[in-house]
């Protein structure tokens, strides 16, 4: 059994499926949104993104990234105390027709139904983010770190990985 400590964070990941992504492009930092569907076994996050943005072309040099979700800002309230999730890992780009990328085609598509018909464009990539450090605030005075390896635990507890 996982640690209670490390299921807020990964029922929040479950949760929400629209994560800021950073990346690193010549050197200086870059951002974007993107929406994300959670692997099978916990252990990765599917991205599906289109090689005309800039993101995605930088993840194609360097895979280095970093993720972050958050509960909903809903305008009440101090948002600093918003729980938070920061994932710091990198982005592997998968090759179409192996079964890692049916894997997580399936699932991203089994998320995001409306997203089948972007797996016939060329110019989109489907990658998998594999998580190295999560890093949790889940308020004021509440936080942790946790490594991938217990995050995808803790997902998988979850039911939800």
């Amino acid at each position: 059994m996982v640690s209670e400590t490390y299921l807020p964070p990964a029922r929040l990941l479950a949760s929400s499926r629209w994560a800021a992504l950073a990346v690193v492009v010549d050197g200086a930092p870059a951002a974007a949104m993107t929406s994300y569907a959670v692997a099978p076994d916990g252990a990765a996050l599917y991205v599906h993104l289109s090689q005309m943005a800039l993101h995605t072309r930088a993840l194609l040099v360097e895979p280095r990234a970093a993720l972050v979700v958050s509960a909903p800002d809903t305008g009440d309230g101090d948002p600093q105390t918003l729980p938070r999730l920061s994932l710091s890992g990198v982005a592997l780009a998968l090759v179409p027709g192996t079964p890692e990328y049916e894997a997580g085609k399936s699932a991203y598509v089994g998320r995001f139904p409306g997203a089948e018909e972007r797996f016939a464009l060329a110019d989109f990539v489907l990658f998998r983010f594999e998580t190295s450090e999560a890093r949790w605030v889940g308020g004021f005075a509440r936080a942790l770190r946790m490594s991938g390896a217990q995050l995808a635990e803790a997902l998988v507890e979850t039911g939800r990985g």
